[in-house]
C-alpha cells in the first residue's frame, strides 16, 4: 500500500553491456586491468498520478576489485557478475508495490544473496559470489530506480529524502540510534559548487619521461609531471604494493618530487596524497613502519598525506588481529572493500578504522546510509570511484557534492578510458575538463540524480 503521493512503481527495466577498453593499463592489488565491461540499467517507473519517468544507471563491472580469487578466473568473475546483474533487473518484473526508491531497493536486495549463489552454482563456479561483487553488478539498477524516482516526481533525488517523501526513518534500516532522523539531515539541498579531483597514481603509471619506453600520442598527458601541469591537480591518490615496504615508500617519495618540482613552478603550495595498499599489507605495523620512513626522509611528504586506505585483508572477521587504532592515532583510515553494509561499518570501528570510502558502485542506497552513519559517528568522509567513466563518475560525483563531510572526489576514468566520457563532456564541460584541479559539481542539480 502506498503510504506518500510520490511513491512509485517499476513498470519496466531494461540492461545492455558496453566493451570499454582502456587507453592505459591500470594495476592495483597485484592485479592489472585493461579493459572493462560497462552495466548500463534503464527502469520505468510510474506513480500514483500515473505519470511515468525513465532513470539510468551505469557502472564498470570492476570484478577484478570485487571478486579477487585464487580459484575463480577474472573471466569467470566477469560472467556471472553480468549473469547476476541480469538477474537483479529481474527481481523487478512483477513487483507491484508502491513505494520511496529506497524502499524499493530495500526490498529487491534482500534477494541478492540468493541470486548470488544460484549464479555460482549454475556456472559451476568453485566459491559463492562475493556480497561486494554482488553490490556491484547491483548497482546500476539502484542508480536507475533513484533517477527514475526523481524525475517522475520533478525533483533532484537528493531532496526527496526527508519525512515528506520517505516512508520510514533511518531506524528501519539502521538501528535504534537513528530514530526520528531522515537522510536529509546528512545530505545538502544544492550540491557544493566545485570539489577537488584526485587522481590516480597507479603502480605502473610513468612519473617523468624517463619511465615511458613508448609514448601513446593522443593528445592526453601521459606522465604525472604532464598530468599535474596541465590540469592543476592537487590531490593524489598513490597506489602502493602492501607487501614490499622500500618500493611502497620510494614511490610515494618519487611521486613527492615531482609534485613538488611542477607545483613550485606554478606557485602551488598546497597539496594532498592519500595511500593505497589494496589489502595487502599483513597487518598494521607495516603501516606504522611505512609512515614512519616515510616522515624521516621527507617530513613535507608524511604531512600531505591526507588519508589511508583499507591496508589489509577486506574479510574483518576472519583477521581480528588486523586492527588499525594505532594507524588512526597518525592518520585517518579509512574502510573501504571491507564496508558492503551497516553491520560492516559498525565492525570495522571496533577494529579502529576512523574514516569510510564511499562508493556508488556500492549501491546509492548503501552509500546514502553508510554516509549518515559515518557523520553520526564523527568519521573521516572521501567518496571514491571504481575508474568510473561517463554516467557513471557523475553519479560518483553527485554523491560527494550531496554531503557535508566529503572534501574532493576520485575520478580516473579520463585517464584510463576517456573515450567513453566523449557523449558527457559536451553536456557538462566542468565535470570532464580539468584546469585548476577541480570539477564543477554544482553543474549536477538537475532532477532525478541530478544530471
Amino acid at each position: 500500500m502506498s503510504h506518500k503521493p510520490t511513491d512509485v512503481r517499476v513498470v519496466d527495466a531494461q540492461i545492455e553491456f558496453e566493451p570499454c577498453p582502456f587507453r592505459t593499463p591500470l594495476k592495483f592489488g597485484g592485479r592489472v586491468l585493461e579493459h572493462t565491461q560497462l552495466i548500463n540499467v534503464q527502469v520505468t517507473v510510474e506513480n500514483n498520478a500515473g505519470q511515468h519517468a525513465t532513470g539510468v544507471g551505469s557502472m564498470p563491472i570492476g570484478n577484478i576489485w570485487a571478486w579477487p580469487s585464487q580459484s575463480v578466473t577474472a573471466e569467470q568473475a566477469e560472467k556471472a557478475m553480468m549473469n547476476f546483474a541480469e538477474r537483479v533487473v529481474r527481481l523487478t518484473d512483477g513487483f507491484d508495490e508502491f513505494g520511496h526508491a529506497i524502499d524499493i531497493v530495500y526490498h529487491v536486495s534482500a534477494e541478492y544473496f540468493h541470486q548470488g549463489k544460484v549464479v555460482s552454482e549454475r556456472l559451476g563456479l568453485d566459491e559463492p559470489m562475493p556480497e561486494l561483487a554482488q553490490l556491484v553488478a547491483a548497482s546500476p539498477l539502484d542508480a536507475a530506480i533513484h533517477d527514475a524516482y526523481g524525475r517522475v516526481n520533478d525533483i533532484n533525488s537528493y531532496n526527496a529524502l526527508s519525512e515528506e517523501f520517505m516512508n520510514h526513518d533511518l531506524s528501519e534500516y539502521l538501528d535504534e540510534q537513528f530514530e526520528g532522523e531522515y537522510l536529509d539531515k546528512y545530505t545538502l539541498r544544492e550540491p557544493k559548487e566545485r570539489l577537488p579531483l584526485y587522481h590516480l597514481v597507479g603502480a605502473l603509471d610513468p612519473l617523468t619521461d624517463g619511465d615511458i619506453t613508448s609514448r601513446i600520442d593522443d593528445g592526453r598527458p601521459e606522465t604525472l609531471k604532464e598530468w599535474i601541469a596541465a590540469e592543476g591537480l592537487t590531490h593524489l591518490k598513490i597506489k602502493l604494493a602492501g607487501d614490499d615496504l622500500k618500493w611502497d615508500v620510494e614511490r610515494v617519495l618519487a611521486v613527492d618530487r615531482v609534485a613538488s618540482e611542477v607545483n613550485s613552478a606554478r606557485g602551488c603550495d598546497r597539496w594532498f596524497y592519500s595511500v593505497d595498499f589494496n589489502e595487502k599489507c599483513e597487518n598494521v605495523q607495516y603501516v606504522l613502519d611505512f609512515l614512519a620512513r616515510v616522515k624521516e626522509s621527507t617530513p613535507a611528504a608524511y604531512d600531505r598525506i591526507q588519508y589511508i586506505e583499507q591496508p589489509t585483508h577486506r574479510d574483518l572477521a576472519s583477521h581480528p588481529e588486523n586492527t588499525m587504532h594505532e594507524a588512526a592515532k597518525l592518520k585517518p583510515v579509512v574502510i573501504d572493500e571491507s564496508l558492503v553494509d551497516y553491520d560492516a561499518l559498525l565492525l570495522a570501528r571496533e577494529h579502529g578504522y576512523s574514516g569510510v570510502a564511499l562508493k556508488a558502485c556500492k549501491g546509492h542506497t548503501e552509500a546514502l546510509f553508510a554516509a549518515a552513519a559515518a557523520q553520526k559517528f564523527d568519521m573521516f568522509l572521501c567518496v571514491q570511484d571504481l575508474t568510473c567513466p561517463g554516467y557513471s563518475f557523475l553519479h560518483s560525483a553527485s554523491l560527494a557534492a550531496r554531503f557535508p563531510t566529503v572534501a574532493a572526489i576520485e575520478g580516473n576514468g579520463r585517464q584510463y578510458c576517456p573515450a567513453a566520457n566523449k557523449d558527457w563532456e559536451r553536456q557538462f564541460p566542468s565535470m570532464f575538463e580539468i584546469t585548476d584541479g577541480t570539477v564543477g559539481t554544482g553543474a549536477l542539480n538537475g532532477i532525478g540524480l541530478g544530471f
